[in-house]
């Protein structure tokens, strides 16, 4: 039987984790495996999904955020963000393969939508870098059970 709560929890949890939010979906994950009450392959899609749309609500975000630099009220200071676009403009948009890590994983993607990266190309190395985030805990935590 699909229970319906268990998949919304965990795509909630996934796509806070992608915010700007202190939020963690790999607790969860770990022990909706460990409980073996639903797919594997289902849990995996569902937070990656999660995931990598919490992330492109920071793409989204951050292309919409530029517009209001010169604001007082704005969070960036406009040397951090000159900052910011050097660091990215040097790693390249291949550093959104860095996107699961913590802490400048949720800031990169936010930077990568003030930087105008195409969303065909964002979405793309994104799912990679969190799909497979994702499927390394999976087979970490399975094969833990053997």
């Amino acid at each position: 039987m699909i229970d319906l709560s268990v998949y919304l929890g965990l795509f909630a949890a996934a796509f806070a984790a992608a915010s700007l939010l202190p939020a963690q979906s790999e607790a969860l994950l770990v022990a909706l495996l460990l409980a073996k009450a639903q797919p594997v392959w289902m849990l995996l899609t569902v937070a990656s999904l999660g995931n990598v749309l919490g992330s492109v609500l920071n793409w989204l975000i951050g292309r919409s955020l530029e517009r209001y630099r010169d604001r007082r009220w704005f969070p960036v200071h406009s040397a951090r963000l000159a900052q910011a676009r050097r660091v990215y403009a040097r790693a390249g948009y291949w550093s959104l393969l860095l996107s699961w890590l913590p802490i400048i994983g949720d800031p990169l993607t936010l930077i990568a939508g003030v930087l105008r990266e195409p969303l065909w190309r964002f979405v793309l190395l994104v799912t990679l870098a969190k799909t497979g985030r994702y499927l390394a805990l999976a087979a970490l935590t399975l094969g833990a059970l053997k």
